[in-house]
């Protein structure tokens, strides 16, 4: 019998956060692109934090609009309540965090998939890779058809034999009850693809009606409401925001965890993968900080047309009584009813070391991957992973330049390159800690970094790129006028330090001068400017930043000047550094497995030492003399 067979540019298997931005970007592109989910209801699902953004998230998700993404479009026009995190600390902490409404959320962004044109919206389980000597061919899919493809986007998430646990009980499903895909991990074994098998967890929700609140800390968002997308006017955005809240576990709480221990399938065994450090469950922060007489539980909102409540920190595989007794020790949940019940959920996803930075593997042409399949945890982080996973597989078809994004232009490059260079043995969660240049990629300059990248791949248009370049200009100038603008001791300059505290000048200064005191501000300093005109505010918070922090910035592009000397070192791909003398087995054994793109990349490998850099330096120049 024949079977149904059609053929597409692009093909990407899964519609979660990273399945939406590589299908998008596919068909901006203007390639045929058909995208496939289990359950047309899970596309943009958020199975777990009711959020977007938040510490490091947020800018990724500033990167990922600065490059054409969709998800700061999508969450400004559906999020219930917007903060930004440690305004109280420098700007490169600043953090911009988005409770979001669930649903509106999903189909806000299905709604931006099923009328962009070039995409075509499939239900259905891809069970089957498609190969022809170590390049991509297509796919296959439950009911036998064939999809034939020139790339194909693996943006699996977390259902590939994904199992859920409370307790004793296991579902074979994947999250939120949804049908898993069983049958596609096979067919990427034979391909030769290794995988490992991670896990995540999310807690219960509640009926809200249960709650009561006068018994935590109401959370508000914040007064002016920041949008993530540089294409959202702000005042469009500013509404009524619904409260989320704080309250804490006690004693109590810890020991009826400690005493049912045994019944949680990560303490007896039967989790066979490794989850999120800096996620944990409510029983790992108990073990884990046992010094500790109580932790954060955020009570946060799901969406307006529900009463489920998310209770925040305290994601559990506990079985479902143990959980409502231990939920029941909190202030504010001594009544609740549980919704939905708190789960672990285990599932399969790669070795991201089988990548380049560009999301393809190194071993099958035409096959790349994006998001928690990668071994990530976090929607942000898939969605960044997609949206450069889907520009490749892209550029692979048209022939064209690949885009990669390094440590030095974004969290996006610190991103990728901690996953295809590093090991590692857990859902790998971005922190602002985790970047060397965190001055430099600020949430507020994305666009400043990244939006020409997005301008020459074809995701950003003339009128957007050309108001950037006004942006510049504007940023350039007014920081030029403020140097060259002098004030002198007068009476009211005087006065001006004084209230805020400055030291009074004793002869002439710039304003410029000025607003670099740690005091003082560009708007500080507004009495005293004649000659000022009106900027936009995202203008001023370049000047002003660059002004304040100009020792700190330059000493940061120094760094980055020898970090791209080193990256831009590239290896030559047929060397053979088992017939490196001088290099340890270690490193021999490393350097081939991973096949780094650069120097730089090779010095970041784990069991490479600096000497061996050395004397693969030596190595090199030594090959480049003899050819």
């Amino acid at each position: 019998m024949d079977h149904f067979t059609e053929n597409y540019d692009i093909v990407v298997v899964g519609a979660g956060h990273a399945g939406c931005e590589a299908a998008l970007a596919c068909a901006r592109l203007g390639l045929e692109t058909i995208v496939f989910t289990v359950s047309i209801n899970s596309i943009a699902l958020m199975p777990c934090n009711p959020n977007i953004g938040g510490s490091s998230k947020g800018h990724l998700v500033r990167e990922l609009d600065a490059l054409g993404g969709e998800m700061g479009k999508v969450i400004d026009r559906t999020f219930i309540q917007s903060k930004m995190l440690n305004a109280s600390k420098g700007p490169a902490v600043h953090s911009l965090r988005a409770q979001a409404d669930k649903i509106d959320y999903s189909m806000a962004m299905r709604q931006v998939l099923e009328n962009q044109e070039h995409l075509t919206v499939k239900q259905a389980e891809v069970t089957e890779l498609l190969t022809e000597e170590n390049k991509v061919t297509g796919v296959k899919i439950a009911t036998g058809g064939t999809y034939y493809a020139k790339a194909v986007v693996l943006c699996t998430g977390t259902y590939l034999k994904a199992r859920c646990l409370c307790g004793e009980t296991i579902t074979y499903t994947g999250p939120n009850g949804l049908q898993a895909a069983n049958t596609l991990s096979d067919s990427l074994i034979k391909a030769g693809i290794r995988l490992q098998r991670f896990k995540t967890g999310t807690p219960a929700r509640m009926d809200g009606r249960t709650l009561d609140y006068s018994k935590m800390d109401e959370q508000f968002g914040d007064e002016r409401i920041v949008p993530f997308s540089f294409s959202t006017d702000p005042d469009s955005i500013q509404k009524e925001q619904v409260s989320c809240y704080l309250t804490y576990t006690n004693e109590k709480t810890h020991e009826i965890i400690r005493q049912n221990l045994d019944r949680s399938p990560i303490y007896a065994g039967v989790i066979e993968g490794t989850g999120p450090r800096y996620c944990p469950s409510i029983e790992d922060k108990v073990v884990r900080f046992a010094d500790k007489d109580r932790h954060q539980v955020f009570i946060e909102p799901e969406g307006t047309h529900t009463n489920e409540m998310y209770v925040g920190g305290m994601s559990s595989s506990l079985p479902e009584d143990v959980q409502l007794a231990m939920y029941r020790t909190v202030p504010g949940l001594e009544n609740c009813k549980i919704v939905r019940h708190a789960y672990a959920i285990e599932y399969d996803c790669i070795d991201p070391r089988q990548l380049n930075a560009t999301l393809e593997f190194k071993q099958i042409k035409g096959l790349f991957s994006g998001g928690q399949f990668n071994g990530s945890s976090g929607y942000e982080e898939a969605a960044a992973q997609g949206l450069i996973a889907g520009i490749n597989a892209a550029m692979s078809v048209l022939n064209r330049e690949y885009l990669t994004i390094d440590r030095s232009e974004g969290y996006i490059g610190v991103l990728i390159d901690d996953l295809v260079t590093k090991e590692n043995i857990e859902p790998y969660r971005m922190m602002t800690s985790r970047s060397e240049y965190r001055l430099l990629l600020r949430q507020d300059n994305a666009d400043l970094r990244l939006r020409k990248k997005g301008y020459e791949v074809g995701l950003i248009s003339e009128e957007q790129y050309q108001a950037l370049l006004r942006k510049e200009e504007q940023i350039e100038k007014e920081i030029d006028r403020l140097k060259h603008t002098y004030v002198g001791n007068h009476e009211n300059v005087q006065a001006l330090l004084k209230r805020y505290d400055s030291t009074p000048l004793k002869s002439g200064a710039s304003l410029y001068e000025l607003i670099g005191r740690p005091e003082l501000s560009y708007e500080a300093v507004a009495e005293i400017d004649v000659a000022r005109e009106t900027l936009p505010a995202d203008v001023i918070e370049q000047v002003d930043i660059n002004i304040k922090y100009e020792g700190y910035i330059k000493r940061q592009e120094k760094q980055v000047l020898a970090f791209q000397k080193l990256e831009k070192k590239k290896i030559p791909s047929d060397i053979d550094y088992l017939e490196i003398k001088g290099l340890r087995k270690e490193a021999m054994q490393k350097l081939k497995d991973y096949a780094p793109a650069s120097i730089g990349q090779a010095s970041r490998i784990s069991g490479v030492s600096p000497a061996d850099i050395s004397v693969l330096l030596v190595y090199m120049e030594q090959r480049e003399r003899n050819r």
